[in-house]
C-alpha cells in the first residue's frame, strides 16, 4: 500500500470513528430526553392520586433511565475499538434511545389514563 492509500484509509477511519460517536452521543441525547419526559409523565401521574397509573409511569419512568444509562454507557464506549464493535455500539446506543423513548411513551400513556397534566413540552 503506498502512502497516499495509507494516509486515505487512516482519514476514512477517522472519519468513521467520528460519526459512530456523533451518532452515539445524539442516540444518548435523545435517551436522557426520554428519559426526563418520562419521570415528568410519572410525576404528574402521581399528582393525580390514581395509585396504579402512577406505578406504571413510575416503572416506564425507570425503564426509560435505565435505556438511556445503557445509552449513555455505549456511547462513552465508541472511541478507542474496532470498527465493527464501533459499529455495534453505536447501533445499541440507539436501540437504547428507542427503548427510552418507548418507555417514555407507556408512562405518558398512563398519565393520560390518569387525567394528568401533559408534560410541558406538549407531547
Amino acid at each position: 500500500m503506498n502512502t497516499n492509500k495509507m494516509l486515505l484509509a487512516i482519514a476514512l477511519g477517522l472519519a468513521l470513528t467520528a460519526c459512530n460517536k456523533d451518532q452515539a452521543a445524539d442516540s444518548a441525547g435523545e435517551a436522557a430526553q426520554a428519559a426526563g419526559e418520562a419521570q415528568e409523565a410519572a410525576t404528574n401521574a402521581a399528582a393525580t392520586g390514581d395509585a396504579q397509573a402512577a406505578a406504571t409511569a413510575q416503572s416506564a419512568a425507570d425503564a426509560a433511565a435505565a435505556a438511556a444509562d445503557t445509552a449513555a454507557n455505549a456511547a462513552a464506549n465508541v472511541g478507542g475499538t474496532e470498527e465493527t464493535r464501533r459499529d455495534d455500539l453505536a447501533d445499541a446506543a440507539e436501540q437504547s434511545a428507542d427503548a427510552a423513548e418507548q418507555a417514555r411513551n407507556a408512562a405518558e400513556e398512563a398519565n393520560a389514563a390518569a387525567d394528568g397534566k401533559n408534560n410541558t413540552n406538549g407531547q
